[in-house]
């Protein structure tokens, strides 16, 4: 298990990756790339979604363990933060680090900088001012196995997010401390994962300079006040607010800095969308302009109840749920009771920064016994809404107002 970085004790973490071929073996049992709440609506409430607990994690649902994907259960989302052991985990390739000897891990900082940097992370929390922001993480593809029509790629259910207080250094602090030379453009960062084959590429992104000496952005070495766990990027991660987590490089190793366009598959071929407001294209028609994904739209979600859950007539019942976006905070939340006929406001929670999950509550007492479809809507700060749909041939940036169907009785 991961301990405290020290400057004169080598503190090694790691994790078991015969473990994972283990709990492979113990959920293959379960199959079919559906969302867990289709589940119980096929095949009856007494079927659970196939779990899993890695080193560091509590039960989470599983998707595949080479690499590992580890989806967050929506009973988390009642929470403003999502606890370390309960945040999902997603990584690119099957060559993950399952240890670290951070007595001679080394960040660099490289290219085209007057001074480079090889960093402990003794040197980030001593020599640094330390910053702390909360802020959601967001899968671009969270919540793709709900598009419709289908596309490929892992069938995230609505638990491909978390919430958490990341505290680290300014990644412009590092990069001042560097130098950058004049005609610098763009910044990139590896972290420690590695392909499978050689002709598979490394996992790399990059930031335009401007974003990357935006003071929000940060390299975080706690989570939650505690060490990163080894699956969501220890010893070190990027940290980019409002942003989609594929920026969020884990276990980050090197940051360089470019003064030509830094050319990678994950961000010239993979990670794109259509060149539009939403993100959207037509199955029929598919978007020749596309750009790389960036910030996060609007969106809200339903914690409880369950997807099929049934409610007792004449009794109060909370609706709760989660609702963010990409940096300006959320100003309301309304629900529906009729099928989006009529709205509501729900109540908001405490505002724990404009990157940070908003916990909403709507108290619902139905008078009335049948099927009913309960709907949930978020407007930010800048006014943006969520919309009616989308689709693109990726599965990423979904913020259609979400709904749940539930049975009075």
């Amino acid at each position: 298990m991961a301990g405290k970085p020290t400057s004169d004790v080598s503190i090694v973490s790691s994790i078991d990756r015969r473990g994972f071929i283990k709990i492979a073996a113990a959920v293959v049992g379960v199959s079919g790339l559906v969302p867990w709440d289709r589940w119980s609506n096929a095949l009856g409430a007494t079927v659970k979604p196939r779990t899993a607990r890695f080193p560091e994690k509590t039960d989470l649902i599983f998707l595949t363990d080479r690499p590992p994907q580890l989806e967050t259960p929506l009973k988390y989302f009642k929470e403003e933060i999502t606890p370390n052991d309960a945040f999902f985990v997603r990584w690119h390739v099957s060559g993950i680090p399952t240890e670290v000897d951070t007595a001679k891990y080394r960040l660099k900082v490289i290219g085209q900088v007057d001074k480079p940097l090889e960093l402990s992370v003794d040197d980030l929390r001593k020599n640094f001012e330390p910053v702390s922001v909360v802020a959601v993480c967001q899968c671009s593809g969270n919540s793709r196995s709900y598009f419709e029509p289908r596309v490929a790629g892992g069938e995230w259910g609505h638990g491909a997010v978390g919430n958490a207080k990341w505290t680290g250094v300014r990644l412009k602090d590092l990069l001042a401390k560097a130098g950058v030379k004049q005609g610098a453009i763009e910044v990139s960062f590896t972290g420690m994962d590695r392909p499978p084959i050689p002709a598979t590429p490394t996992f790399a992104k990059s930031l335009k300079i401007e974003k990357a000496n935006d003071p929000d952005v940060i390299v975080a070495y706690e989570m939650n006040g505690k060490e990163l766990p080894m699956l969501n990027g220890f010893p070190v991660r990027l940290v980019v607010p409002g942003w989609f987590a594929t920026y969020w490089v884990k276990s980050l190793e090197e940051i360089q800095v470019w003064s030509e366009h830094f050319k990678t598959f994950w961000m010239d071929k993979a990670y794109r969308i259509p060149n539009n407001p939403t993100g959207s294209e037509s199955p029929k028609a598919l978007a020749t302009d596309t750009v790389p994904i960036s910030n996060m739209p609007v969106r809200s979600l339903f914690a409880t109840p369950a997807n099929g859950a049934q409610i007792d007539a004449g009794k109060a019942t909370s609706v709760e749920g989660i609702a963010f976006d990409g940096g300006s905070g959320i100003k309301m939340v309304e629900v529906s009771a009729d099928g989006g006929k009529t709205w509501n406001a729900a109540k908001l929670g405490d505002d724990l920064g404009k990157f940070s999950f908003r916990l909403w509550t709507y108290d619902w007492t139905p008078a009335d016994k049948g099927d009913v479809k309960l709907m949930v809507r978020a407007t930010s700060n800048a006014g943006e809404k969520q919309i009616d749909y989308l689709w693109n041939r990726s599965g990423y940036r979904r913020n259609v107002v979400e709904h749940i169907d539930v049975t009075v009785a």
